[in-house]
């Protein structure tokens, strides 16, 4: 049995799952790789010299063997060196990066698009990613771009309008929501769609680990520099935890409930370990209710505190039975568990993306791209203001983030006070705009 959808959402959802562009592997491994121009060599473009962003280099050149790294782009050039050596390990014969293809600055993701790139893989500071993903596919770019994928609502609907002009240019856009693309997550998820459990009455989303690292200022650096190079500390670069880690599983619980949004979440958190001016101005745990209109409830919960239990998981609870999505686990009226072979999801989030560019069938991601980040913001702000946020007041929010100028020298949204604290939201105060 599966819960009807109310009238209002279903049409909001039919024409959104079918241009989700999601790609199970089962269907890419039936699927004999035909380029339309042949095996010709695709040249890829790294935006964001990262670890993250090394990681999405050597995942992509590993996915498809004709594919080399042409240009790299990062806003510090120290960054680009140890990143090229990295991937130079990991994939010798597949990197052609010369000097004149290493890009840096505020400018370096344009440059990089007009040096002859096919792909571009995106993994910036979130704030940054709407603009890049959007200029990418201006550019007649396919594009990889991590997660979260915005952090804020104006953010969120330059992604789905960039995903809309990628779906008229016939470019693919993946997002690095890896776990769409684990195969025994798809299989068990796909279990629950066909009913295993019944119908979802509640869903409960667990991503609580250790501290991340904060890093320490450097003589030189002026304040807008510092907190991009921390930016995992500052909400207008991350929007938290949620956005850093949680929008993992609320994307997972997205997809159970069929994409279906909520109605409205609540939440509470703070920050109690990770105190000082050297954590920016996130918090350190946050805990969410969303609320739906067939009375579904999504509890959510993160943290990040050493020396605390940690735990990631994602459990759905039907009429008939409880999924376990991470153990791929199926208890109650049915009993099942999957047997298949461990996989590397964040390869095969690449090899969808080159099977869909050869075969010319192109996969688009951006729409539950822009949904999932938005229950990262929702949570964020529910936690922030202690106030009740609905689906449609975030999704209409033209609160931007952006600071007022984009340069090293120029001062970011947030600043600190004489004794270099930052100023946090208060719950009861604080209002999501």
């Amino acid at each position: 049995m599966t819960r009807r959808l109310s009238s209002s959402r279903r049409s909001f959802l039919q024409s959104s799952l079918a241009a989700s562009g999601l790609v199970t592997i089962s269907a890419l491994a039936k699927r004999q790789p035909v380029h339309a121009a042949g095996s010709e060599m695709l040249n890829v473009g790294l935006v964001g010299c990262g670890p993250r962003g090394t990681g999405a280099a050597v995942n992509a050149l590993s996915a498809d063997a004709a594919t080399q790294l042409t240009a790299m782009a990062d806003l510090f050039p120290d960054r680009i060196e140890p990143s090229l050596q990295e991937i130079l390990k990991a994939r010798p014969g597949q990197v052609k990066v010369d000097r004149d293809h290493q890009f840096t600055g505020f400018d370096a993701c344009a440059q990089l698009l007009a040096s002859g790139v096919d792909v571009v893989l995106i993994a910036l500071p979130t704030y940054f990613h709407p603009q890049c993903l959007e200029a990418a596919i201006q550019a007649g770019k396919h594009v990889f771009c991590e997660k979260i994928h915005a952090v804020d609502a104006v953010g969120v609907r330059r992604v789905w309008a960039a995903g809309e002009e990628a779906r008229r240019r016939g470019l693919s856009v993946v997002s690095g929501l890896a776990w769409r693309y684990d195969t025994g997550v798809q299989e068990t998820m796909k279990r629950v769609h066909d009913g295993a459990i019944g119908d979802i009455v509640s869903i409960v989303e667990t991503c609580n680990t250790g501290g991340l690292r904060s890093r320490p200022r450097q003589a030189g650096w002026s304040e807008m520099e510092y907190q991009i190079r921390d930016w995992f500390n500052f909400y207008w670069l991350s929007c938290d935890l949620p956005g850093l880690n949680l929008v993992h599983n609320l994307d997972k619980a997205a997809w159970a409930l069929h994409e279906e949004p909520p109605l409205r979440a609540w939440g509470m958190g703070g920050r109690e370990s990770r105190v000082g001016p050297q954590y920016g101005d996130a918090w350190d745990h946050h805990a969410i209710v969303y609320e739906y209109a067939n009375g579904i409830r999504l509890h959510a919960y993160c943290r990040q505190q050493d020396g605390c239990q940690t735990e990631i998981s994602d459990i759905f609870y039907g009429t008939k039975g409880r999924c376990d999505l991470l153990n791929g686990r199926i208890d109650g009226q049915t009993k099942w568990r999957y047997e298949g072979p461990p996989c590397n999801r964040f390869d095969l989030e690449h090899v969808a993306l080159f099977s869909s560019i050869r075969e010319g069938q192109p996969i688009n991601n951006s729409l539950y791209m822009g949904r999932s980040s938005l229950l990262g913001i929702m949570a964020t702000w529910a936690t922030y203001s202690g106030q009740v946020i609905s689906w449609d007041e975030a999704v209409a929010s033209e609160y931007c983030v952006a600071p007022a100028r984009l340069a090293l020298d120029a001062p970011p949204p947030t600043q600190p006070d004489a004794n270099g604290n930052y100023p946090r939201p208060v719950p009861g105060i604080s209002k999501f705009r």
